[in-house]
């Protein structure tokens, strides 16, 4: 099953999504169609000695070579008592290609980011592994850190010092960004590479809507740049992005959007919106030139 990328992805700052609904053991979670590449069945694997305990192993497919993450093992959950209806979801996150063995795939949903909550205690103790929990009339979908799995067993598919190299040294420390990013991991990971790079100065908020009000804010006055992930509960990225540009008080703030999700479509759309630039994670170098270029450093 190869996964359809148009209809409403391709329109501007709607704040609505597509998400695939797949189960894990007896769970029921999300996954943005923007991430999954297509549904297959299971392939031959071959184990690799020395891997992580949740890789199964890597498959072939099309010539390109991927690891296999047993997602019922990296969640703690229990695989089902009568197997058959398992698939892989390849999916590419962070400029990396994964396959995640579900359990069975469903449907596919589509929502607003307003239906999504951020995880608290109906996150059945999954809190540090869920950005967003979607409320059904008879259930709950819970939207699982994608990224945070596979930097887990993947540490160097996130930023690091050493993609700074060849970046001028240069005075960031009075320059205020705010960030909009819901996963805790990455959020940390961008105040340790901003900072190494020099942007010492960062506020950050879980989602879009908090980062509108900030700007709306007494303290909006102060910012000098805003820093958006795409996906975010209860506002995203591009709609955020929109509310900014259309907004006669804040919209002479630059806004870059840092996502994992900037192809070709979603790239237009990040213009649509309005975006002074758009950087593909974890490409944390090309985001620092960005920042200076458009804060005149």
């Amino acid at each position: 099953m190869t996964v359809s990328h148009k209809g409403v992805l391709l329109e501007s700052g709607t704040n609505e999504l597509e998400i695939i609904v797949f189960e894990v053991g007896r769970g029921l979670f999300g996954i943005n169609v923007m991430k999954v590449r297509e549904i297959i069945q299971p392939l031959s694997m071959t184990l690799m000695p020395h891997s992580h305990p949740n890789v199964e192993g890597i498959i072939r497919l099309r010539e390109e070579i991927m690891p296999v993450i047993d997602l019922a093992k990296a969640i703690g959950f229990k695989k089902p008592e009568t197997p058959g209806r398992d698939k892989l979801i390849v999916a590419e996150l962070n400029q990396v290609k994964v396959a995640f063995h579900v359990h069975s795939v469903s449907r596919i949903h589509r929502i607003s980011w307003e239906q999504i909550e951020k995880p608290g205690k109906l996150a059945q103790g999954l809190e540090d592994m869920i950005t967003g929990v979607i409320k059904m009339e008879e259930t709950m979908i819970l939207l699982l850190d994608y990224e945070k799995i596979v930097f887990d067993l993947m540490p160097g598919s996130g930023f690091s010092s050493r993609q700074l190299e060849g970046i001028e040294e240069k005075d960031r420390t009075h320059k205020n960004l705010l960030v909009a990013e819901d996963s805790p991991i990455l959020r940390q990971l961008l105040k340790d590479t901003l900072n190494e790079a020099g942007y010492d100065s960062l506020v950050f908020t879980e989602n879009g809507k908090e980062a509108l009000e900030y700007l709306e804010g007494p303290l909006g006055k102060t910012i000098d740049l805003l820093l958006t992930d795409i996906e975010m509960p209860v506002m995203d990225g591009h709609h955020l992005t929109k509310r900014v540009k259309e907004d006669g008080t804040v919209k002479e703030i630059p806004v870059v959007i840092f996502s994992s999700l900037i192809s070709g479509d979603l790239y237009h759309k990040g213009e649509q919106v309005g975006a002074d630039a758009q950087v593909s994670k974890p490409d944390i170098g090309k985001l620092v030139a960005h920042l200076d270029r458009l804060l005149n450093i």
